[in-house]
Order: C-alpha cells, then sequence, then structure tokens
C-alpha cells in the first residue's frame, strides 16, 4: 500500500509539473520551460552558431510574446526546430529574425559563404498561426508533421533579398530562400503572404496537402516537385492563391533520372497570377534542364483545374503553357477547362496529348 501511495504521489508529480508554465528568455530557460504544457516565449537573440529547439510535451501551447533574433555565424543550421504532437504555436504577430543580409551573396545554396538551412524545422501536428519569418539565410520552413496540421495566417519576408549587395555581383542577394519545402501528409498552409526569391512553396513528397488563399511574391511560383526517385505525390489542393512577378505561376517539375516515382491528383481552383515572367504553366520531366530532353520514370496523371476558373496573365517575352512529358510518362485525361492563361506567347505541348477543354 504504501508502494502503490509513492506511485500516486509521482504520478500526481509529473501532471502537475506538466501543467506549470514555462517562460523562455534564453537558451538556458528551454530545458524546464518544455516541461511545462504552457510555454511563453520572450523576446532574445540566440547566439550565433547555435539553435532554438523546443521538444514539447503532446498537447502545448507556446505564445510569443516578442521577438526572436539569431546571432550572425556561417553553419549548417538549422536555427529553429519545434516538435511535438497537437501543439498549438501562437505567434502573435511576432517574428523571427534570421539576419540574412549577413550571408546573403546571390548564390543561396549553391556556394559562398555557409547559410543555414533551412531556417525553420516545423515537427509539429495541430495548429502554427500569426508568425513571421524575416531575412531568412537561405530556405524558410521545412515541414514535416507527424500528424494533421494546419499553418495559417504567416508572414514570410524576405524582399530586402531582392536587392543586390557587395557580396552578390550585381544580382539580388537573396537566393534559394523558398518558402515552404514540403515532404509529408495531412498539411494545410493558408492565408499567408510570402515574399522571397525561390519557390513559394515546394511539394517534394506526401499527401492531402492543401494550399489555399496565399499570396506569393516575387519568387519562382507554387511548384511541385522537384521530384526524386521512389517517391509518391498525391491529393494536392492548390486553390484560391494570388501570385504576383514570379517567374513561373504554377510548376511540376521531375528530375529527368528519377524512377519509380507518380504523382497523381493534383487539383488547381482560383488561382490569380500576375507579372509573370518565364512560364504560366510548366510541367517538366527533364529537371534540372528546363525543356530538355525528359525521363520516363515519374508517371503523372490527374492534374485538373477546377472550378473557379484559375487566371494567369504572363510577360510579353513568357510563355503561357509549356509541358515536356516522357513517352508514356503523363497519363489519362486532364480537365483543364477552368484554365485561362493570356499574354506572351504559346509554349510547347510534346509526349502528351490528354489535355481537354483549353488551347493557347
Amino acid at each position: 500500500m504504501i508502494f502503490s501511495l509513492a506511485l500516486l504521489s509521482l504520478a500526481g508529480a509529473a501532471f502537475a509539473s506538466s501543467a506549470c508554465t514555462g517562460t523562455i528568455n534564453s537558451l538556458s530557460d528551454v530545458t524546464a520551460a518544455v516541461a511545462c504544457t504552457t510555454v511563453n516565449l520572450n523576446s532574445f537573440t540566440v547566439p550565433g552558431g547555435q539553435a532554438l529547439t523546443l521538444s514539447l510535451l503532446d498537447g502545448t501551447t507556446v505564445n510569443m510574446n516578442g521577438d526572436i533574433f539569431f546571432g550572425n555565424l556561417s553553419w549548417a543550421g538549422p536555427l529553429f526546430t519545434v516538435s511535438g504532437k497537437s501543439i498549438t504555436f501562437n505567434g502573435n504577430g511576432h517574428k523571427f529574425d534570421g539576419g540574412g543580409p549577413f550571408y546573403w551573396d546571390g548564390l543561396g545554396g549553391n556556394g559562398g559563404v555557409v547559410k543555414p538551412a533551412p531556417m525553420m524545422k516545423i515537427k509539429i501536428s495541430g495548429t502554427y498561426s500569426n508568425v513571421k519569418v524575416v531575412n531568412s539565410p537561405s530556405r524558410v520552413y521545412s515541414v514535416s508533421n507527424p500528424a494533421p496540421l494546419v499553418m495559417t495566417g504567416l508572414t514570410i519576408d524576405n524582399s530586402q533579398g531582392d536587392l543586390p549587395n557587395s557580396k552578390s555581383n550585381g544580382i539580388a542577394a537573396g537566393h534559394n530562400t523558398d518558402g515552404f519545402d514540403v515532404s509529408t501528409t495531412d498539411l494545410t498552409i493558408q492565408n499567408s503572404m510570402i515574399k522571397n526569391q525561390d519557390d513559394c512553396l515546394a511539394i517534394n513528397k506526401g499527401s492531402n496537402i492543401v494550399f489555399k488563399g496565399n499570396t506569393c511574391s516575387g519568387g519562382h511560383g507554387i511548384s511541385v516537385g522537384s521530384i526524386d526517385s521512389d517517391v509518391t505525390v498525391s491529393g494536392v489542393v492548390i486553390s484560391g492563391n494570388t501570385i504576383i512577378n514570379n517567374d513561373q505561376a504554377l510548376r511540376i517539375k521531375t528530375k529527368s533520372a528519377s524512377t519509380g516515382s507518380t504523382v497523381s491528383n493534383i487539383t488547381y481552383s482560383g488561382n490569380t497570377a500576375t507579372g509573370i515572367r518565364q512560364f504560366g504553366i510548366i510541367i517538366d520531366e527533364s529537371y534540372p534542364d528546363t525543356l530538355g530532353t525528359p525521363g520516363t520514370g515519374v508517371k503523372i496523371s490527374g492534374v485538373n483545374f477546377v472550378s473557379p476558373v484559375t487566371s494567369i496573365t504572363v510577360n510579353s517575352g513568357a510563355q503561357r503553357v509549356a509541358v515536356n512529358c516522357g513517352s508514356g510518362a503523363c497519363t489519362g485525361t486532364w480537365n483543364w477547362s477552368n484554365l485561362k492563361v493570356s499574354g506572351g506567347t504559346a509554349g510547347p505541348i510534346t509526349g502528351f496529348s490528354g489535355i481537354s477543354g483549353f488551347s493557347q
């Protein structure tokens, strides 16, 4: 009996501990704070070369009460990682500042100074809302949620990287600043603003992914891919987004050397794009080339545009639609009756004759 009472006492103490409120004012507070199911994150600067890592108890609520800054040091990162199940993460409009200008040299991940990438690693289920990220050194979010996750009301602002600096040889200093790199299932990203210099969204693998009501400005558009070998992407919905001054509006890109992969049931609706510089729609199986010799190892099917209409306007030097499929790699009938693309010139459609309800 004494032993049983002791166990009950210990269990009660553990429960009481987890029900506490932890406050983080520096990295030294993290270990104690994440033992609680309410965590308040106050403003401070994370020293260069170190990361803020929150390994949360299931059901934790995180409240940002101030801005988080990261000191400058060339290293691999990531700068911030959060993990846990059934998490409520309230940004309350506060920001994570990655100190991008220190790293930006126009090369991104292709050389130059080593840049922390991704800046933000999201490994939670639940909700992640009202967070700002500014000046990411390179890629912003990597998302690999363990169960359903809604990311909503977010801001990514790397617009300062549009300008050249003393290290970028006259080109935009920011590079490879992908908004969301996604390899997951059961994810919704909505009602967010992304200003960057690369893909607004890049889906590398996964299923049941929704990207809706977002604004993408200045980057490379909304992408499925690039697709590697032995990858499945299915059940993707891209709807109600506004795409402004991007290289592409909507893109599916697969690596020419990939094998054993499928991309299926990709649905677009109600998207609006203006100021598109290269391609309104591009589906290309020749990556890393553009409209080169396509591979045949990725099977693409069920790419449809449903009501309401997706409307895209491309610049005078751009192509409206380009499709470049390997022999037998694109299959079925694709309904594009709710797609309208204007401006520019018609692009090539090769390797596939199954597009219905659309002509350019």
